[in-house]
């Protein structure tokens, strides 16, 4: 998805799903946060669920995250976020903390995850507690982009990225092995 138009649909459409309930957001109203026509928006998704179903899917991000051997994948998965982060101005994987609601919609977002992400983390390890050790390397990378995302200026989102890798992909390695 190197389109910037589907880019900034996205990103505006992760907003609005992550404000408001499902029934609240209008294609209107991500177009015009966008500054796109609501036209664009149905010829790229084609429609408003579609286009939630997109925002909720994060087969992408795990597809990202997990393309490193078992022996790399931490700090793999470390490099990926921040550069993701970086390179997008949007992160991998934090908009799952805006759906902790009890709407549906926000439910899905939180299966889509769980299915997508952890489980995809899970299927990967070997030994006990796999299913908790990946909820745990989740977890650490939320952890990680949440921090970026609050403080976009501060010291965990502008240091150096060899320096957060070495900082913190070991803790996550621990939880790999």
């Amino acid at each position: 998805m190197t389109d910037p138009g589907r880019t900034t649909i996205l990103r505006a459409a992760r907003k609005a799903f992550a404000r408001e309930p499902y029934d609240a957001v209008t294609l209107r109203g991500v177009a015009a946060d966008a500054g796109v026509s609501a036209a664009l928006i149905v010829k790229y998704f084609g429609g408003k669920e579609a286009l939630f179903e997109r925002v909720a899917d994060f087969t992408e991000a795990a597809q990202l995250l997990l393309a490193a051997p078992n022996e790399r994948l931490g700090e793999h998965a470390v490099r990926t976020l921040v550069e993701y982060r970086r390179d997008n101005d949007q992160d991998l994987l934090v908009r799952v903390v805006f759906a902790a609601g009890k709407a549906d919609e926000r439910a899905q977002i939180r299966e889509h995850f769980r299915d997508q992400v952890t489980r995809a983390f899970a299927a990967r390890l070997t030994g006990p507690d796999a299913e908790l050790r990946a909820g745990l390397i989740t977890a650490h990378l939320l952890g990680l982009g949440a921090a970026i995302a609050i403080d976009k200026t501060g010291p965990i989102a502008t240091a150096d990225l060899d320096t957060v890798a070495e900082l913190y992909a070991p803790a996550i390695q621990q939880l790999i092995h």
